[in-house]
């Protein structure tokens, strides 16, 4: 009988048992005047020994403003400095830092100033298209528990850092005193089946220790200077980033608010970075950025690619023209801190392209038939499940939604299916549920339908995803419209959704149908549409 698909990632190493503010301060004193972060479009730079300081700073303003230990902080921004100073600021006092996506529109913030129950917010005034400050004026009727907003580069800032200066240091002490490394720290917001996102609630313990690993993974020390182009609102930036850097020593170096492939290629080579993360789309523009040539990459050794899978002709340019020797597979879910497998920095190229890796240290993985629960054997596809340290607590106030998704062994399904090969390796095959993965976003369609219900010429709407060339998936939705409606189109569609959802889940096409195909239960039968879709485009 061939072996069970189950493993577990052994490690030499053991877990870090600290809160945030404790690991930050055991790098200070080991690397003070190594370089923490850089902020390459400002050129402002921080060694460790300025970046605690400024950390401090910015948590002895949030006590001055009355914020209190497991209060939920919101962080609105682009990739700026700040974002990372909160982050750490809010960990040192134990208030749980929640992430706001900087391309939610009025409609999501709402959601999730309410459901997190944010009681200070910061934010930056602007960001391309959106007027921060006007979505906020907005929605703050319905978001009574919303005390203070403070805008970054504003007055509001920079009174924020000269309240420090009234609060006794002894008070964060005292603070940071009653804190354990299982407290909430983090809330993620990872969109939902139920049509609303359903926030992750991460701990210390959680995020801490999966920077640590993957950045392990990686062989990450003091010398090395890590390009994040992420977002830092991702498990992404803000753990296998940011965490991942300073539990090592390393330097964090932002290459812009967001993503720009010349700008990311710019600061790879001023900055002399060792490390770059991405998801695939990101590469694959870097690649094909005129600028490439221009820049002297030899500088970078590894990195991580996340996400969505990896094109072997990507993954083979990634080597040989930009370097990276030992890039690395990631693969994960925001509700496990992200990360539960990882490929080696040795591994071959054809599992670095054809599996996500091995179960990370200290976690476990399953591939179950979803029907029974019981393990496939390997090479057989099933549900992937994974247990250890990086599952999340939960989601916040959701309990019912948090047991369909942890179940009383304490294992998270995925709801993605798996292969487990001999040796123990993974390859992600399809997904149970139907998320559609855009240019390295999660989108469930429930909640974009949901917000299409809202139309008024709309009756019915469905959102699958198809093949794109560009970003991986992009969506259609079909919707049946209300009689009496003659024209409707992807335009009209466009313009409804504009400043009310993300850009990413605006449906890039839209076909007017009568009915849906059903299944003889009722069911809608989405596999169909797709089918009919990929056709119909040309796919």
């Amino acid at each position: 009988m061939s072996a069970l698909s189950y493993a577990n990632g052994p490690s030499a190493i053991p877990l870090l048992g600290d809160t945030i503010g404790a690991n930050l301060a055991a790098a200070v004193a080991r690397f003070p005047d190594r370089e923490a972060l850089v902020d390459v479009p400002s050129g402002r730079r921080w060694t460790y020994r300025e970046f605690a300081a400024d950390v401090r700073r910015v948590a002895l303003g949030l006590l001055a403003l009355g914020v209190d230990r497991g209060e939920r902080v919101g962080i609105w921004a682009p990739n700026v400095p700040e974002w990372v100073l909160v982050q750490y600021a809010t960990a040192r006092i134990g208030a749980i830092l929640v992430n706001i996506n900087p391309a939610y529109r009025s409609h999501e913030l709402s959601y999730v100033l309410q459901q997190a129950g944010i009681r200070t917010l910061v934010a930056a005034e602007a960001f391309k298209t959106s007027d921060y400050r006007a979505m906020v004026n907005e929605v703050r009727p319905a978001c009574p528990a919303l005390r203070e907003v403070v805008y970054l580069g504003t007055a509001g800032w920079s009174d924020l850092l000269d309240r420090a200066a009234a609060v006794d240091p002894a008070e964060l002490a005292a603070r940071e005193a009653m804190l354990t490394f299982d407290d909430a720290i983090n809330i993620q917001y990872t969109s939902g089946t139920t049509g609303f996102p359903k926030g992750a609630t991460l701990s210390h313990h959680n995020i801490l220790n999966n920077g640590f690993f993957v950045a392990e993974g990686q062989g990450i020390s003091e010398a090395d200077r890590i390009c994040v182009p992420v977002p830092f609102y991702h498990c992404f930036g803000m753990v296998m980033g940011n965490l991942g850097a300073t539990s090592h020593g390393a330097c964090v170096v932002i290459p812009g608010p967001a993503f720009e492939p010349a700008a990311t290629l710019r600061a790879v080579a001023a900055e002399r970075c060792t490390v770059l993360y991405g998801v695939p789309t990101m590469f694959i523009a870097e690649l094909a950025d005129p600028s490439l040539p221009e820049h002297d990459l030899s500088s970078l050794r590894t990195g991580v690619m996340a996400g969505s899978p990896c094109p072997v002709e990507v993954m083979k340019r990634v080597i040989s023209e930009l370097g990276m020797a030992e890039v690395t597979i990631c693969y994960g879910m925001t509700e496990t801190s992200p990360v539960s497998c990882q490929t080696g920095r040795d591994d071959d190229l054809e599992r670095r392209v054809a599996t996500v890796g091995a179960a990370h240290p200290h976690v476990e993985v399953k591939v179950v038939d979803p029907a029974t629960g019981a393990p496939v054997p390997r090479g057989q596809a099933g549900e992937l499940c994974t247990r250890g340290y990086s599952v999340m607590l939960g989601y916040w106030n959701m309990p019912d939604m948090t047991a369909e998704s942890i179940d009383t062994a304490r294992w998270m399904h995925t709801g993605d299916l798996a292969v487990m090969d001999p040796d123990g390796y993974l390859s992600i095959v399809g997904r149970i549920k139907d998320m559609v993965i855009r240019g390295g976003e999660n989108i469930y369609p429930r909640e974009i339908e949901e917000f299409l219900y809202t139309h008024p010429d709309i009756v019915d709407a469905q959102v699958i995803g198809v093949p794109d060339a560009k970003y991986g998936e992009e969506l259609v939705a079909w919707v049946k419209l209300r009689e009496g409606v003659a024209e409707f189109g992807a335009e009209e569609l466009r313009a409804f959704c504009a400043g009310k959802l993300a850009h990413y889940k605006i449906p890039r096409y839209v076909r007017v149908v009568d009915s849906f195909p059903m299944t003889v239960t009722g069911k809608v039968r989405k596999v169909e549409m797709r089918e009919v879709s990929i056709a119909e485009l040309g796919g």
